[in-house]
């Protein structure tokens, strides 16, 4: 993999300074060549478009092994962003899915549920979080045939490897529904500037290898219903997950993004430090419907299990005392670091919605603010509990 382009200097930790929109301008203004990337069909608004050249190219592991170093290579130090063009030949497969997930959005409407949103507005759009295990459930039939799909094991594994965790998140966009804020996803991507300056620039260019991006069409996707804006090459900015909380990078994205057409049934995939958003649905009356592919490493896992919760029960009149003899904050936020889950995800998200920000309140979090407040052992308890069930799956 090709040494990113950086900033001026190399620090070990990213500043907000460190961003300049010649730097970055350097890195997007290429034009991306067909001729080095031999299995894809063609080149479209600087994107890659794979279609039959792929299929005959992955009938052997030999060539299937050929095609995932070039889809890595293209996620990496290409483009970053690649479509396959009849990902599901057979749109008989996708209409099923179709059927299964506007049940699930009709439930949740009957119900009265509106969905949070990352970079929208929440309740614009109709959002089924948490699709993967709802759709097995309620109809295993069509699941099986859905992701027995070859593409989606293809890139999951030229990106990722073996082991690879799916999750799926419906986002339907309806006519009218603005386009989001230009930005980079998880994990990094979903944090404040505050909090992504928080982590070495080592952490920035390590998270985008651990998550691979994609979404599938359920519809036909013209340029008027606001298919997904790409900046193709983007990913490749190293301090990217700090810029694009600056306005003039998003002014940036805003007068230089891309959207390709698609079709029901093409699949698109990206480097996750890819700058882009869903763009405006200016149809008059389509639904534009997408099922968002989030693709996890396996590697992003701890070696032991940890019954977390437990230990903050335990160490919560120890920390109260502390604080009351005088400890100062550092030591004390150190007991929490080691003992308290630090991260918001994985999380039930039609339960425990970003609202109010990017991402829930983590555990740590929440065990903080009862020490900061000074509540009780039986009122950490009962919050403690609270949002153990609101992370928990309810398919």
């Amino acid at each position: 993999m090709a040494a990113p382009v950086t900033a001026r200097r190399t620090p070990g930790w990213f500043t907000a300074q460190d961003c300049r929109l010649e730097d970055f301008r350097a890195v997007v203004e290429t034009t991306t060549d067909l001729a080095d990337y031999p299995h894809a069909d063609e080149v479209r608004e600087n994107v890659l478009v794979y279609g039959s050249r792929l299929r005959d190219s992955v009938a052997t592991p030999e060539g299937r092994r050929d095609v995932q170093a070039e889809l890595a290579r293209a996620l990496a130090d290409g483009p970053g962003v690649v479509v396959f063009a009849g990902a599901f030949p057979e749109t008989g497969v996708v209409d099923q899915a179709t059927a299964v997930f506007q049940a699930m959005i009709d439930e949740q409407k009957a119900a009265g549920v509106v969905g949070g949103d990352h970079f929208a507005t929440p309740g614009a759009n109709d959002r089924v979080w948490g699709a993967l295990d709802k759709f097995a459930v309620r109809d295993p039939e069509a699941f099986a045939a859905y992701y027995a799909n070859d593409v989606i094991a293809l890139v999951s594994e030229a990106w990722l490897g073996r082991g690879y965790q799916l999750t799926s998140q419906v986002n339907v966009v309806n006519p009218g529904g603005r386009a989001q804020v230009a930005h980079r996803d998880y994990h990094l991507g979903f944090m404040s500037e505050e909090q992504a300056l928080a982590y070495p620039a080592h952490v920035h260019r390590l998270s985008p290898v651990m998550t691979l991006q994609g979404a599938v069409a359920h519809c036909d996707m013209p340029v008027e219903t606001g298919p997904t804006m790409y900046l193709p090459h983007s990913q490749k900015y190293a301090p990217g997950y700090v810029a694009f909380h600056q306005p003039a990078f998003t002014a940036y994205f805003d007068e230089h993004f891309v959207q390709l057409p698609l079709r029901k049934g093409d699949a698109a995939f990206f480097n996750p430090a890819l700058f882009h958003g869903a763009g405006t649905n200016r149809s008059a009356d389509v639904r534009r419907m997408a099922n968002l592919l989030q693709v996890s490493s396996a590697f992003g896992r701890a070696m032991e299990t940890v019954d977390r919760t437990a230990m903050c029960r335990a160490l919560h009149p120890v920390l109260r005392a502390r604080r009351a003899a005088g400890s100062d904050e550092r030591t004390l936020r150190n007991v929490v670091a080691a003992s308290a889950e630090g991260y918001a995800f994985p999380t039930n998200l039609d339960r425990d919605q970003p609202i109010g920000g990017l991402a829930p309140e983590t555990q740590a979090e929440l065990v903080w603010r009862a020490l900061q407040e000074d509540w009780s052992p039986e009122a950490l308890d009962a919050e403690l509990t609270a949002q153990a069930e609101r992370h928990a799956s309810a398919p």
